[in-house]
């Protein structure tokens, strides 16, 4: 029937135990359709990993389409501007009907998630269905429900009645008359978990009394009790400590509990179907039944609450021992060890961010808490830096004050030599106090970063970056080539694109065209590689690739770089003041050399805005004032062209493709009604439409949405 209705959603909802994923297996199963399979779990909560994890399935069962997983991951990926319509789109032309099956949806608990989910949704073609299962309500229906586009099964619709009862208690080898499967039904009230608990009870039982003592109505908790009742206090043991773990295998068993004979004890568990569900073919990995863990973990509160702490402990020690240090993060984040799990969250911050997983990131932050980030002040210093390029202004500052303020002796975990290092370089990326300041800076930082510090490269770039605000040319361009060569052997890919981007506009002001055209296909190269259009280190790529363009005449490339650079520019805030100024002073002279004087004009008076909280910035200042006195001196001339989507409206425009209201989408931005309204109806006018769905097409036409 869901199949036949034709409706590109399909939606199951009910609590856990009633058979949702048993139903898109059997689905799966019987449909002739090519089929991609999800289950979720609470590490896909991040908008980037969901759609990797969405556009891998889908790889698997459309071949041709690796470019589109690598499309869906890559430094400061942005999830609902670029990827998400870009999955969305390669739904909509798939060449023959799929059915995309995503098991667990309640795990996406991120609004960031639901956001690109219903953009994906959207894609989804005639003849193609979502089919989703999730314990609670899924949020894309809501608007579905309205066109008609999707089909709902509740838990009423999944109930079991006494022939459903009879066929459980079959299957578990005991018999029994109509009359108690009727009683037994009606007591679960149709639950299938309930039944199946039931007829457990009854075969390891002597099977005569099926009657459930006691007053719950729905004597879930009676049930499961009963299920523990019929085992050794060793297995009752094992059960309830292993429930802190999300999956598990023998090894890490073994640990978790300090003891020996997991082994033999999960073989048992599995033989005797006691909710322990294999993961792999070798039947190595296990995980509990959703619903029993919850209930185990439930039992290890009420039983022995105290052990919780040491047994995540465990687990951590187990994971970090075997290289997983995100999962041992994961379960310190659940301990009392907090200096641990500052120390593990440290080391993880970059490596995470460069995956684009910046969801997860905050996550980790938020769950450790600002006053515990701020009491480690290298891990505020990471703070500063996720901020700084991620265009956070206000939290940029707070964590500068926070660092500037702290002291710390020890070495930290991030892999910078000092605290004093690691604060010099957040000061000097950040260039509040001017290029003399980030000169003395960076010199510190250089002098105690060896050539072996993972931050190395680092110093160099910013120590370059100081000698070109100082009128040093020269001296910058041997520290910029040295960076790229640290760069490269460290894989710090912003770097690399900065450095090369950088020496690509030195050399051409020296009119070294091949030389400069070496660079930017250096800087190019890498953000194509690992997909970092939305860095806000790639802007400066994207401004060099545009003058080179344009300097060969070739119009179309130029517009395209022109347009990327002009979508970086959210991320490029005056906190990365000398790029920011740079990249817009540049991209001024390229619009106003093609006669459209009204972007030129709203660039430098972005620029202006800039300047207003980063007045010293050496000689990158002389540029700005020379092009302000060509603007000044032509007055009116050239004052063709439409003005340019402002910072803000470029971050507000993905939502446009989202089913959200305008209060919904001043939420996720944390700006007002009017705002959003006001900037909405700007985004109308500067792109000549008046409807929400053609400024989105409109959009991605000229490459503002999309890949």
């Amino acid at each position: 029937m869901a199949q036949a209705s034709q409706c590109r959603v399909v939606a199951v909802t009910a609590p856990a135990g009633y058979g949702k994923s048993t139903l898109l297996a059997q689905w799966a199963k019987a449909d002739s359709r090519r089929v991609a399979w999800i289950s979720l779990n609470r590490f896909d909560d991040d908008p980037s990993v969901l759609l990797h994890v969405l556009a891998s399935s889908y790889a698997r069962v459309s071949p041709g389409n690796a470019d589109l997983v690598a499309d869906m991951q890559g430094l400061g990926m942005s999830a609902l501007g670029r990827a998400a319509p870009r999955l969305a789109a390669a739904f909509q032309s798939s060449p023959s009907p799929f059915l995309l099956m995503m098991d667990d949806l309640h795990e996406l608990q991120s609004p960031a998630c639901h956001d690109v989910l219903g953009v994906v949704i959207s894609g989804i073609p005639q003849g193609s269905q979502l089919v989703a299962a999730s314990r609670s309500d899924q949020p894309h229906l809501a608007r579905l429900r309205t066109s008609q586009e999707t089909l709902e099964f509740l838990a009423s619709d999944l109930a079991l009645g006494a022939e459903g009862a009879e066929q459980i208690f079959s299957e578990a080898s005991v018999s029994i008359s109509h009359e108690m499967a009727v009683t037994v039904s009606e007591r679960t009230e149709g639950w299938p978990a309930g039944l199946y608990l039931a007829a457990m009870i009854a075969r390891d039982g002597d099977g005569s009394d099926l009657v459930v003592s006691g007053d719950d109505r729905y004597v879930t908790d009676y049930l499961y009790r009963e299920s523990l009742s019929q085992l050794p206090d060793s297995t009752k043991r094992f059960l309830r400590r292993t429930a802190v773990l999300e999956q598990m295998n023998a090894s890490l068993c073994d640990a978790v509990l300090n003891a020996s004979g997991s082994q033999n004890q999960l073989r048992e568990l599995e033989a005797a179907n006691s909710f322990l569900i294999p993961l792999d073919r070798t039947r190595e990995w296990f995980r509990y039944h959703g619903l029993f863990r919850e209930f185990l973990l439930g039992e290890l509160r009420r039983v022995e609450p105290e052990e919780a702490n040491k047994l995540h402990l465990r687990a951590a020690d187990w994971y970090e021992a075997n290289n997983s240090v995100a999962l041992a993060l994961e379960h310190l984040l659940n301990t009392t060890e907090r200096d641990r799990s500052v120390h593990l969250l440290t080391e993880l911050v970059l490596p995470t961010y460069m995956a684009g997983q910046i969801s997860t990131v905050q996550s980790w932050m938020s769950t450790l808490g600002n006053a515990e980030i701020q009491e480690h002040p290298p891990l505020a210093v990471l703070a500063g830096w996720i901020a700084v390029l991620t265009g956070q202004t206000a939290e940029s500052q707070r964590w500068a004050a926070i660092v500037e303020a702290a002291s710390y002796d020890l070495v930290p975990a991030d892999g910078t030599a000092s605290f004093d290092s690691a604060r010099a370089m957040l000061r000097a990326v950040m260039c509040a106090d001017g290029p003399e300041q980030m000169l003395a800076d960076t010199t510190l930082a250089l002098a105690q970063e060896a050539p072996w510090s993972p931050w190395r490269d680092t110093a160099l770039l910013l120590h370059a970056e100081a000698q070109l605000l100082m009128g040093d040319e020269a001296s910058a361009r041997v520290k910029f080539v040295e960076a790229i060569s640290t760069a490269e052997q460290l894989g710090n890919t912003d770097n690399k694109v900065l450095a090369e981007a950088e020496l690509a506009l030195i050399a051409m002001s020296r009119g070294k065209w091949d030389e400069a055209t070496q660079h930017v296909q250096g800087s190019l190269g890498v953000i194509e590689e690992y997909r970092m259009d939305d860095y806000a280190t790639s802007i400066l790529g994207f401004v060099a690739a545009a003058r080179l363009a344009l300097h060969r005449g070739d119009v179309d490339c130029a517009d395209q770089q022109l347009t990327r650079a002009m979508r970086a520019r959210p991320s490029c805030t005056f906190v990365f003041p000398y790029a920011a100024v740079r990249a817009r002073v540049q991209l001024a002279k390229m619009h106003w050399t093609r006669g459209d004087a009204s972007t030129a004009r709203h660039l430098m008076r972005e620029v202006d805005e800039i300047l207003q909280q980063r007045p010293a910035l050496g000689v990158l200042l002389d540029e700005v004032a020379d092009f302000q006195e060509i603007v000044a001196t032509l007055g009116q001339a050239g004052s063709g062209g439409a003005a340019p989507l402002t910072a803000a409206e470029l971050r507000l425009l993905p939502y446009l493709q989202t089913h959200l209201t305008i209060g919904e989408i001043g939420e996720r931005l944390f700006i007002s009604r009017n705002t959003v309204s006001t900037e909405v109806a700007s985004i109308y006018r500067k792109l000549g439409v008046s409807k929400r769905n053609d400024a989105v097409q409109q959009a991605t036409a000229i490459g503002l949405l999309g890949g």
